[in-house]
């Protein structure tokens, strides 16, 4: 009986082997028995408990793999979504710019025998009015500089002028390239003088 006994422990501690839980109730259980004798219904309690307790790890297991295999396709597939969304954001932009690089073309065509001067600005000023409007409806604004108060949040000081007055000291007298802001946020600054 007693060899019967060592065997069942022997077996009982192979299956446990992975797992730490089980290990302990093994070892809890051999003190056990080395103190008193089990009985052959409580050593099969005990190797169904193993069991299902080895049954439970597996599926824990199994589902931890699937969870994290899952967790790894849905991070890759968002790469490429987000990698696809700026690709394609800016085919949207540019294709937005098209229909004004036609009007340049045919402007440019029409102007090659013009000898009116105002017919070719009048041209040209629909040409950047549709321009800055199809900014203005991409969130392009432009910021306004001369006469303000200089701001280098907005302003890049290119030149320090005298003040022609003295009310536009510190201000903002003259800008000589327009900045622009994207949604509140600046996409360029103005470059600007600045009165002293």
């Amino acid at each position: 009986m007693s060899n019967n006994k060592h065997n069942e422990e022997s077996k009982l501690h192979e299956q446990a082997a992975d797992s730490p839980e089980v290990e302990d109730i093994l070892n809890d259980t051999t003190s056990d028995t080395e103190t008193a004798d089990i009985t052959e219904d409580e050593a099969d309690a005990m190797m169904k408990q193993v069991a299902d307790l080895t049954a439970a790890l597996e599926k824990e297991k199994k589902e931890y793999l699937y969870l994290r295999a899952d967790f790894d396709n849905y991070r890759k597939r968002t790469l490429k979504d987000r990698e696809e969304l700026l690709k394609n954001a800016a085919e949207k932009v540019l294709k937005g710019l098209l229909p004004i690089v036609d009007d340049f073309e045919r402007g440019l065509q029409a102007t090659k025998d013009a000898e009116n001067a105002e017919g070719v600005r009048e041209g040209m000023e629909l040409i950047y009015n549709k321009l800055l409007k199809y900014l203005a409806d991409n969130g392009v604004t432009p910021i306004e500089s001369t006469g303000q108060p200089f701001d280098p949040d907005f302003h890049e000081a290119i030149a320090a002028i005298p003040a022609p007055s003295e009310d536009l000291k510190g201000k903002v007298v003259d800008t000589t390239t327009r900045g622009y802001m994207l949604n509140n946020k600046v996409l360029r600054h103005a470059k600007v003088a600045v009165g002293e």
